[in-house]
């Protein structure tokens, strides 16, 4: 993960930690067009967020094992998370 976009990468887990999220509500809430700003791409490259696909239902993004890691030792780890 870069250095400049760490901190923004732990915005984006701890955001996604706080409640259930589907794709559509990550997309509008993190798609960028600036290609320095790889939150996104960043954060499923590195294994620290999944999708889950379920029939009839939205499309889940969920933290990793690796992305609760990171957040907890960074100390952003909601208490229900």
């Amino acid at each position: 993960m870069s250095e400049i976009l760490a901190p923004l990468t732990i915005d984006f887990l701890t955001w996604l930690a706080a409640a259930p999220r589907d794709y559509t509500d990550v997309m509008e809430a993190w798609r960028t067009s600036c290609p320095r700003l790889t939150v996104w791409e960043d954060a499923i490259d590195a294994g620290l967020i999944t999708r889950t696909h379920t029939a009839g239902q939205a499309t889940r993004i969920e933290l990793t094992p690796l992305g609760r890691r990171l957040l907890r030792r960074h100390d952003r780890l909601p208490p229900h998370g």
